[in-house]
């Protein structure tokens, strides 16, 4: 028989992150075992050639709240990220990044926002609040700036930080709009928050502590042309209705653990032989 559902599911995409998991998953566990919530900490190996999926085997058999999913190939962040989502079953799902650049502890503050109506809670390294510093390199914070005014004129409004990597939804928002999802790399972020407005969804900004980590997989000049590019792809989805109907299927909130599909588990944690859809996720079945 299935476990009880979790109160809690965290992603974590994980590429090349051998050297960086391990405190972000251990501090995750601690700080959900300590404030006594039921959790799942998913770890999304996207295609990893370094020993990722070796460190987060060896992380489940010490900590059952550990869950590895690993993908055959490279698929890019978003995708990772969408492959944990459709694969959770708590009643909240937070994602955040290998790094532990925004410390689990700022989980209250996103928690808080969530019980005061919102659907989507969002982490913002914009955004100024009482006990919050944000150590972000001066080079990031321009391009950072510039990006965002093209988030403002293409696809988001109202919002001043939509790549913080640290974001927390609903369970059943959570699977609705990751089942809506087309992007598979960074720029994910920004469709995600398209489609909540687009469905109407309450979306909470909340000042989150921040610390730029070394080891970054991001090129910021490569990358910041490349999803400049996708806002353009975004805008077109939107244009075209291609968020109106899911292409996975989501999960409703309403399912309990006992219906929930289990991962076949080859014994060490890792998930096989499950639901894949056309691009090869690991998907729920409708």
């Amino acid at each position: 028989m299935a476990s009880a559902r979790p109160a809690v599911s965290v992603i974590i995409p994980a590429y090349n992150e051998e050297g960086r998991l391990e405190p972000t998953v251990r501090d995750a566990v601690h700080y959900f075992r300590s404030t006594s919530r039921n959790a799942e900490i998913i770890v999304v190996d996207d295609g990893s050639r370094d020993g990722t999926s070796d460190l987060t085997n060896r992380l489940h058999a010490e900590l059952p709240e550990v869950r590895l999913i690993r993908l055959a190939a490279n698929a890019g962040k978003g995708y990772a990220v969408r492959t944990g989502v459709v694969n959770a079953r708590g009643r909240l799902v937070l994602f955040m990044d290998a790094d532990g650049a925004t410390p689990i502890a700022e989980y209250d503050r996103l928690e808080r926002a969530i019980a005061g109506g919102a659907a989507v809670a969002i982490g913002s390294r914009a955004l100024h609040g009482p006990g919050v510093r944000v150590r972000a390199r001066l080079y990031r914070r321009m391009i950072g700036r510039l990006f965002h005014g093209l988030v403002r004129t293409l696809t988001v409004r109202g919002i001043a930080d939509t790549q913080c990597g640290f974001k927390m939804f609903r369970g059943a928002a959570a699977h609705d709009l990751f089942s809506r999802m087309r992007m598979k790399g960074f720029s994910f972020d920004v469709e995600v928050l398209v489609m909540a407005q687009l469905r109407g969804l309450r979306v909470a900004e909340v000042p989150v502590n921040w610390t730029h980590q070394p080891g970054s997989r991001v090129n910021l000049v490569r990358d910041s042309l490349h999803m400049a590019y996708d806002l353009l792809v975004i805008r077109a989805h939107v244009l075209r209705g291609d968020y109106d109907a899911p292409h996975v299927a989501p999960l409703s909130d309403g399912v309990g653990a006992d219906a929930s599909v289990e991962d076949e588990s080859d014994g060490t944690g890792s998930a096989v032989g499950v639901v894949g859809d056309s691009e090869g996720s690991v998907v729920r079945p409708s």
